[in-house]
């Protein structure tokens, strides 16, 4: 629940900015909702509850799928990469997170100050394969 309420509390900074503001596409049966941020935003003892180091430097990405009908959320398989714009390409490796009901698949990956990324992310559950893609321009916190 702590990392739903930073989250959350990072969504609302992204409001203000809209660079790290939460997003969400429709994917086939699936509502993905996906953030990138730095992951200083993190306070210390989430960071540390789930492993994440917190770095101006470092940025947290962080997937949800939800069923678009039921708004339940998906357990699915999450792995992709980011791409920057020299074409260098850094895997994502995602951990998923159960909170109850919730269900988040986090990643994190270093960057340069103002990094634009291209990002990859491939889901799946076995009847439905599906390609998230964003870009989004990483800031040193």
């Amino acid at each position: 629940m702590k990392l739903l309420k930073t989250l959350c509390f990072a969504w609302l900074l992204g409001a203000l900015t809209p660079a790290q503001a939460e997003q969400m596409k429709q994917l086939g049966d699936w509502d993905v909702h996906y953030i990138a941020l730095t992951s200083s935003f993190l306070t210390p003892e989430v960071a540390r509850a789930y492993g994440i180091q917190r770095s101006k430097y470092s940025a947290l990405v962080n997937i949800s799928v939800l069923d678009s009908a039921t708004k339940e959320a998906q357990k699915v398989l999450v792995t992709g990469s980011a791409t920057d714009l020299m074409g260098r390409a850094k895997p994502l490796e995602f951990k998923e997170i159960n909170e109850g009901k919730a269900i988040y698949y986090i990643a994190t990956m270093g960057f340069r100050y103002e990094e634009d990324m291209r990002f990859e992310i491939n889901i799946s559950n076995g009847n439905q394969r599906q390609t998230l893609r964003f870009n989004q321009k990483l800031y040193a916190e």
